[in-house]
């Protein structure tokens, strides 16, 4: 999207396309589109440029993220006066921001670059402590506590029968006329240290809270719940499904995009 530009001397600013990649930590945010009397991370960082820059502009992101959802590697296009000084711009942002806000680089681009469009695919990852202690005080706020026996292999297995280009409207929020069919690229599960597990998430993209809704489906195969079938069953048969577990979003972090 454009960015209005002011006329200098008679003549107009040419507008040039940079990318910025942001990194945030999203508990306070109530997710990245303006909604207003809230405060979201657009609605932040378009307030940081439009005072810095002493005009309006307008953000186009990768994909946007739910409230309480991190982010470290969030893809942004924005379209500013040419003169711009990348350098200059980053460090102005760091000073401006709050804490819990960061724009790690910004680069020009060509024209035809568009944060949402460009991307090929994106990836989430989710981390849950197993561990009877919880999840460790400097991870809490990206770390599930997870409380129940966990069946790793259950897990594993439900997760990789859901691979492929499918129709996922039941693991996502219904919107009137879009359509819900993706094509899940990874979704693997991994165990680490201290009794930490990540799963980790990419799709040429993703519906409305259906990363929480695929890895909740999963976690509850592996405490034993429904059959390690069921998941698949609920993608070809979205009408028996019912309300699906969905994962906490505050343990969701955005990891950014293949360009």
């Amino acid at each position: 999207m454009a960015v209005a530009v002011p006329a200098v001397s008679g003549r107009p600013v040419d507008p040039r396309r940079f990318r910025l990649d942001l990194a945030y930590d999203g508990t306070l945010f109530s997710g990245w589109a303006v909604q207003p009397g809230l405060r979201t991370v657009c609605g932040v960082l378009a307030d940081a440029l439009t005072l810095l820059l002493r005009r309006p502009v307008s953000l186009t992101v990768a994909g946007r993220t739910d409230a309480g959802v991190h982010a470290t590697g969030q893809v942004v296009h924005v379209d500013l006066p040419a003169s711009v000084d990348p350098t200059w711009l980053v460090r102005r942002l760091a000073r401006l921001l709050p804490a819990d806000l960061r724009v790690r680089t910004v680069v020009p681009v060509p024209a035809a670059f568009d944060a949402r469009f460009s991307a090929l695919r994106r990836h989430y990852r989710y981390r849950l402590a197993t561990a009877a202690h919880g999840a460790e005080p400097l991870r809490a706020r990206d770390t599930v506590t997870w409380p129940h026996p966990l069946d790793l292999d259950a897990v594993v297995a439900a997760a990789t029968g859901l691979l492929g280009e499918r129709d996922f409207a039941a693991f996502c929020r219904r919107r009137q006329g879009a359509t819900a069919v993706r094509a899940l690229q990874r979704f693997t599960w991994t165990a680490e240290e201290d009794g930490v597990v990540v799963a980790a998430l990419s799709a040429d993209a993703f519906c409305h809270s259906m990363v929480r809704s695929l890895v909740g489906a999963v976690l509850d195969v592996g405490r034993g719940r429904p059959p390690g079938a069921w998941p698949v069953a609920v993608v070809a048969h979205p009408e028996g499904a019912g309300g699906l577990p969905r994962a906490p979003a505050h343990r969701v972090t955005q990891v950014g995009g293949g360009f």
